[in-house]
């Protein structure tokens, strides 16, 4: 009999897929549409409107709990990922490309935003409370690390391609289709290598209710629960406008007000700079969290966070050298990935009970609604006012990131959780 896997042979690469069609739909796609000549208004709103399944996951996330396990729902999710994008690839030819390969991202989404409610639930079923608290830094690492695969060395490999082959569509479609055999990959590795935790079974409502609407009951009748839409809300109100029109404005002609970066200078920056800011933001969020807790960290995080909108600011107006691109590029990866652990710790704290899976994907389907409305408008927006106006926008709404700041202070499930770590820490150092 096999003796279990440790969790660093499948919790980095679940993270890594999980991280991966999230980027691909929701920011790779606006890439791909932008260089096949579809304009900036059409492509914010409807990539903008792929947000829509992790809104809706959180109705749907309770069958996940109620049916079959989560390592079953997990396997079936990275099988998809690998038809829907091999199948995406092979659309790029039609003429009615757009539609038809925005419906094969529109599928992914609702696929990845359920992987997302499976992954999740199994990462807290397959390891014990202490190692959940160690794993979560590497988790999120490996998450961005997809993103940034995605969003940045995908995207070199297929500039590429494009040199090589002169073809801008087929690079594309190469691309694309790659994607589809590394999830295939995935899949049969996690179909071998997954241990099945005792712990990974349907749950069964405790009243006389169903798992769905016993779910939601217990997730709305928590304390303080309008602080807590707030913040989820809020805190990332900032990102939402700026993430579709970031790559459009790097990659754009300069006669557009855009940067006019090519693919692989683009590529270089997001894959190389970019990865090594974003682990180290990672691993910098996850230490200071877990010395000096949620609360004390959330400020400074906060102020982090909102800082690279300014950087946009300067960018747009003053079009600086690559070397000062690439140099405020990565100082935005490494601020990213030091913030957003707050934002991740904050989402398990005010997940709680038996229902911690569909509490979880409540969360983070809250948070998808706070991204995907101001993504849809994004375009538009910067269409009417320019890059340098819109920039200056955005810089200020993310200000407001600061208001909710202080809600955060008066929510009992974190200030019980943190109760609970600072004793936890105590023992330990008594131990020691």
């Amino acid at each position: 009999m096999r003796s279990a896997p440790s969790p660093w042979t499948y919790i980095p690469s679940l993270y890594f897929v999980e991280g991966l069609p999230y980027i691909l739909i929701n920011v790779v796609s606006a890439a791909l549409y932008s260089k096949l000549g579809i304009a900036n208004d059409t492509l914010a709103f409807w990539t903008g409107f792929l947000y829509l399944p992790w809104i809706l996951k959180m109705f749907w996330s309770p069958l996940v709990d109620a049916n079959s396990t989560k390592r079953h729902w997990l396997l079936v999710c990275q099988f998809l990922f690998a038809a829907l994008f091999l199948a995406i690839a092979g659309t790029l030819e039609w003429n009615c490309f757009f539609i038809a390969s925005l419906s094969g991202f529109a599928l992914g989404a609702f696929v990845s935003a359920t992987y997302d409610t499976a992954t999740d639930g199994y990462y807290m079923l397959a390891l014990p409370t202490q190692k959940q608290s160690f794993f979560i830094g590497i988790r999120t690492i490996f998450y961005r690390l997809a993103m940034i695969f995605g969003g940045g060395t995908l995207l070199m490999l297929i500039g590429l391609v494009e040199i090589f082959t002169e073809d801008v569509r087929l690079s594309w479609q190469i691309g694309i289709a790659g994607i589809g055999l590394l999830f295939a990959c995935f899949a049969l590795y996690h179909m071998w290598i997954l241990p099945r935790p005792a712990e990974d079974k349907p749950a069964v409502s405790s009243e006389q209710l169903p798992v769905f609407a016993d779910a939601f009951k217990t997730y709305f009748q928590q304390k303080n629960i309008i602080y807590i839409l707030l913040f989820i809300l809020i805190y990332r109100l900032g990102d939402a406008l700026l993430e579709k029109m970031i790559i459009p404005f790097l990659l754009g002609t300069p006669e557009s007000g855009a940067l006019g970066l090519s693919m692989q200078q683009y590529g270089l920056i997001k894959g190389t700079l970019g990865i090594a800011a974003v682990i180290a933001g990672n691993l910098t969020g996850g230490f200071l969290l877990g010395t000096y807790g949620f609360r004390k960290c959330i400020w400074p995080f906060a102020l982090i966070l909102i800082l690279p909108n300014f950087f946009y600011v300067y960018m747009a107006y003053m079009h600086p050298p690559i070397q000062i691109t690439a140099i405020l590029i990565t100082l935005e990866h490494f601020g990213n990935g030091l913030a957003l652990m707050a934002f991740m710790v904050f989402i398990m704290y005010v997940s709680q009970g038996k229902y911690k899976t569909s509490h979880y994907a409540i969360s983070t389907g809250i948070m998808a609604l706070g991204m995907m409305l101001p993504s849809m408008l994004s375009g538009k927006i910067q269409t009417l006012l320019g890059y340098r106006h819109f920039f200056v926008l955005v810089a200020a709404i993310s200000v407001c990131t600061l208001v909710v700041i202080p809600l955060t202070y008066k929510i009992k499930s974190i200030e019980e959780t943190e109760k609970a770590f600072r004793h936890h820490k105590m023992r330990i150092g008594d131990a020691d």
